[in-house]
């Protein structure tokens, strides 16, 4: 008996981590101090032009988006969808990244496959200019089927004490302008699972290809459509649309005695969600909890503001919306 006999493979791990390294390293920023390897990943912040400065952290997963990555044999989206994810929710309270760390187990290691997760953090974490400085990679027979596994992700941030973004100025007449999502992001799977059982490769019309690869587009970051908009004091709030929806998610930063107002028909909603609907007869208001229905991230400003904010935000690209508002 031996520790590969008892399903464990220290080959398969190393092989992994010669795999991942040139790639891990394309994501060092100024304030990376180690390589890949280390017993803990170091990391020197410049507080340069942050008067108090206060780190921000966050972890999450993808969900059972997994369990379709491993129906389609795509692995290369999912790791890009928990970057982003995790930057989305400390991005809503103002924060910008510094450094992300992984957590990868399964029930038996296939190193390809594992770097094929890998590249997609990577491709991530560049775009949004943060440093994968570190992980941990476990291989649990017993605990994981053999072609099981699971990942989830934490980032640490940095906003300034006096940029806190957390909702305490939200006011009555407050305008919501909703961002576009990129289709479910990572909530709502175990649903669409269910409603697609066997079907992961069939196409609907309004699809560019088979329903499972839509399921498997990208979550994604909003760093760069809010950034500009960080140090406005017109900027009361943001939520980002996860579990729980549009109005559970963003009810999460509004003061007691406001509601929202908000007009479900004022965007341009993804064909899936209307394809998740009619094939599972999905009832509305479980749809509204379940599912961002389009609309990924939700900025509250200043009625006065609103038009400025939209038009920048169109000027870069963005096809926002103007959703709703704040009301007593």
């Amino acid at each position: 008996m031996d520790y590969r006999t008892a399903g464990v493979d220290i080959s398969a791990g190393e092989e992994f981590v010669r795999l991942i390294k040139p790639q891990v390293r394309k994501t060092f920023t100024k304030g990376a101090m180690t390589d890949i390897g280390a017993f803990g990943g170091f990391f020197r912040p410049d507080f340069a032009g942050y008067d108090d400065p206060v780190l921000v952290s966050s972890i999450d997963g993808v969900g059972t988006k997994l369990k379709i990555a491993a129906e389609m044999g795509r692995y290369d989206t999912i790791g890009a969808c928990l970057v982003n994810h995790c930057v989305n929710d400390i991005l809503v309270c103002g924060a910008t990244p510094l450094f992300f760390l992984d957590y990868y187990a399964c029930g038996r290691l296939r190193p390809e496959m594992a770097a094929d997760v890998v590249k997609g953090m990577v491709s991530a974490c560049t775009e949004n200019g943060c440093a994968l400085i570190g992980g941990e990679t476990a291989e649990m027979p017993g605990v994981y089927a053999t072609d099981d596994f699971d990942l989830a992700g934490t980032i640490v941030g940095i906003v300034d004490r006096n940029r806190i973004i957390n909702g305490s100025s939200v006011a009555e007449g407050d305008i919501l302008i909703g961002l576009p999502s990129n289709g479910l992001h990572t909530n709502g799977y175990s649903l669409a699972r269910k409603v697609f059982e066997g079907r992961m490769n069939r196409t609907f019309d309004g699809l560019s290809g088979a329903v499972g690869d839509e399921l498997l587009s990208v979550h994604r970051s909003y760093l760069q459509a809010v950034k500009p908009f960080l140090d406005s004091p017109d900027l009361h709030g943001m939520s980002h649309i996860t579990g729980g929806g549009l109005l559970g998610n963003t009810m999460r930063i509004v003061p007691d005695g406001l509601d929202l107002d908000v007009d479900w028909r004022s965007w341009q909603e993804p064909v899936i969600f209307d394809i998740i609907r009619r094939e599972g007869k999905v009832p509305e208001h479980d749809m509204r909890r379940t599912f961002n229905l389009g609309i990924g991230l939700v900025m509250i400003v200043a009625a006065g503001a609103a038009d400025s904010f939209l038009g920048k935000l169109n000027s870069l690209g963005e096809n926002a919306y103007i959703i709703g508002r704040t009301v007593a």
